[in-house]
């Protein structure tokens, strides 16, 4: 899969890691209801974003922090978390098979109706030919679920729902 492809899975990821340390800060958790999160990358920034619409409730949003925990603990050797007014900053080194990913990320928002994440990395050696990136995660809340959704699907850019919570499961019976 090429580095281009693979940017919003690992902003998801990121997302999740952030958010997953942003909790021990004790930040409100997301609203439950429809969430719109709009992804751009490098070069993309400027250009047409990556758009994930997904569904969350208490539980779905616990789930992808306990998620960012774990791989965090998984492939970060540094992971630091701090407050700075009402911004989140998190400072991590991370390791993505033979690359280590040194990245700083800013959040901030309120959770419950907006936040935005702006992260830049460096990749050590470089991932896919870049040696940097950034990448810029934009989330609005759109209101209630849509009527046939359950929390933790999600719709991705090309249309596809998958669900968080079916997925974690799967994962989980694999490993036994």
């Amino acid at each position: 899969m090429s580095l281009h492809k693979s940017l919003p899975a690992a902003a998801l990821l990121l997302l999740a890691a952030c958010s997953a340390g942003a909790a021990n800060l004790d930040y409100p958790p997301r609203k439950p209801g429809l969430w719109e999160m709009s992804m751009a990358h490098g070069d993309e920034a400027q250009a047409k974003p990556h758009v994930i619409q997904q569904c969350i409730d208490a539980k779905t949003d616990a789930s992808m922090r306990e998620m960012g925990q774990g791989a965090s603990r998984d492939a970060c050797t540094k992971q630091d978390m701090r407050k700075e007014g009402a911004t989140i900053v998190v400072d991590s080194v991370c390791k993505m098979g033979p690359t280590t990913l040194t990245s700083h990320a800013e959040i901030s928002g309120d959770f419950s109706s907006n936040y935005r994440m702006e992260s830049h990395t460096t990749y050590e050696p470089p991932m896919a030919g870049r040696a940097k990136g950034t990448a810029i995660v934009e989330a609005k809340w759109l209101g209630p679920c849509k009527a046939g959704q359950k929390p933790g699907d999600m719709v991705m850019p090309n249309g596809q729902t998958m669900n968080f919570m079916d997925m974690q499961s799967m994962q989980k019976n694999r490993k036994k």
